[in-house]
């Protein structure tokens, strides 16, 4: 029998050709067959297999795929009507699925190359408008960025419409406000001012960096905001604010006994370490400094303000730029007159802080004498001198106040202070040192002041401006920001 697709003459020439291969099916010694071809099937038993019921409710032959005619023999079997169209069921079986494999396998490969040609094209028109990039991560890799968001009315309401009665301060960048959520939660909301030297770069900088962190010295960032031309940033609420409202005041210095002061300098090295060495991204803060340090309830500090942060790889050094970054004062020399900066660069900011920790004095505006124009020669005098111990702070005046440990914590600080980078000590040296006396410490080099005295008397005249007028953002406060990052 034939397929439909051909004529009664095709049909005929088809069965005529297979005619002849039946002498040669098993040389003469098969007792019947089957030729099976694209449109033809011929088959030959000893004994009658002709069912004209069955073919009449099955009229369609099997079909193959192969061009050539596939030979089926079959030995002698018992004349069983039925039994050889079971046969042909089987061979039909087979063969439909190869063809149905045959037709399908082209169409599943134009599918996937149509949904790759898709999703490059996609990709293409996403690349331009790729999010900012931030030392080689963009934003998309906000961690729950959906999370991350506050509606502009919410921080309204919780702040009062940024009122002067909710005003925590003010900063290099902008102020900041106390908050109320309508679940009771207290936060605080840092809003850039709109001629901030903060731009979008260092707020998205500072988003991503401590929506990422997580360490209990270091501040935690709860969500920002970013409509009606308003930049905002919502932190945990720290009721005591922050270092230098306690450190540089009077009054309130008094509340920072020795133990709290120990433990403030030994949180902010924990910190340290954290972003220098235990965390999965290698940070740089590059603004340190009594004014970024946050207190808590019990006076535990955590560091804030990362506008100005570097990220390195773990197997990274240092690094280079062009614009300087920071504030003057906490900065070290080689990034001053080179623009070099390293996890060095921290650790020169944190032994000037723990200076000024443990002396109750600014490191800039400095008026203690007329032989010592800043706080580290000052220092220095009294370590050389003898008199390390009229380093302390005034106030220090109690049964909890330990010399061993002062003396300590400045020595630290001249070590963190050295000229030299790589004569620095590392955060984890320097934990190890405020833990442990087993050791005995290096003995620290003098610090070199790297402003020549007319930058300095341009610097005092500017804070003596400032505090006549009662400007709320003093030289001290402002950072020098770079709106290029590395």
């Amino acid at each position: 029998m034939c397929t439909r697709d051909l004529s009664k003459e095709d049909c005929n020439t088809c069965l005529s050709s297979y005619i002849p291969q039946i002498k040669n099916l098993g040389n003469g010694h098969q007792q019947g067959g089957v030729l099976l071809g694209m449109s033809c099937y011929l088959r030959f038993e000893v004994y009658p297999f002709y069912n004209f019921s069955a073919i009449n409710a099955d009229t369609s032959p099997p079909v193959s795929s192969p061009p050539d005619a596939i030979v089926r023999t079959s030995p002698p079997v018992s004349s069983v009507p039925g039994k050889s169209n079971k046969t042909a069921t089987v061979i039909a079986a087979i063969a439909i699925p190869a063809v149905a494999a045959v037709v399908l396998l082209p169409v599943t490969c134009f599918c996937l190359r149509k949904r790759w040609v898709n999703k490059k094209r996609a990709k293409k028109i996403n690349a331009k408008h790729r999010p900012v990039v931030l030392d080689g991560r963009d934003e998309q890799e906000l961690p729950d960025a959906e999370s991350l968001l506050f509606d502009l009315v919410t921080l309204k309401e919780a702040t009062d419409d940024f009122s002067e009665a909710n005003k925590l301060g003010q900063g290099g960048f902008g102020p900041v406000y106390k908050g109320v959520l309508d679940d009771g939660q207290q936060i605080a909301v840092k809003r850039l001012s709109g001629n901030s030297s903060q731009g979008l770069i260092e707020l998205k900088n500072e988003v991503f960096l401590v929506a990422k962190l997580q360490h209990r010295n270091l501040v935690r960032l709860l969500g920002c905001c970013l409509q009606e031309q308003e930049r905002l940033l919502v932190y945990e609420y720290l009721p005591n604010t922050s270092l230098d409202k306690f450190l540089f005041d009077s009054v309130r210095r008094r509340q920072l006994d020795w133990r709290s002061r120990y433990k403030i300098i030994e949180g902010i090295a924990r910190g340290l370490l954290y972003l220098h060495e235990d965390s999965r991204l290698k940070i740089i803060h590059r603004d340190l400094k009594a004014s970024n340090i946050l207190l808590d309830g019990d006076m535990n500090p955590k560091i804030s303000d990362f506008g100005l942060a570097k990220l390195f790889d773990i197997d990274e050094t240092q690094g280079n730029t062009s614009q300087i970054a920071g504030t003057y004062g906490y900065m070290p020399p080689e990034y001053v007159r080179q623009g070099v900066f390293s996890t060095k660069l921290d650790v020169y900011s944190y032994g000037v802080l723990v200076l000024e920790i443990v002396t109750g004095r600014k490191n800039s505006g400095f008026h203690a004498s007329e032989n010592a124009p800043d706080l580290l020669t000052y220092v220095w005098q009294h370590w050389t001198g003898g008199t390390p111990l009229d380093l302390k702070d005034q106030s220090l005046d109690g049964d909890d106040f330990r010399t061993e440990e002062m003396l300590r914590c400045v020595h630290i600080g001249l070590l963190c202070v050295h000229e030299d980078p790589t004569q620095r000590p590392s955060m984890t040296s320097i934990v190890l040192m405020l833990n442990s006396y087993s050791s005995s410490l290096p003995a620290p080099s003098p610090p070199t002041y790297y402003f020549p005295s007319y930058m300095m008397n341009r610097v005092q005249s500017m804070i003596d401006e400032s505090s006549s007028q009662k400007s709320e953002k003093t030289v001290n406060d402002a950072s020098i920001t770079e709106m290029d990052p590395r």
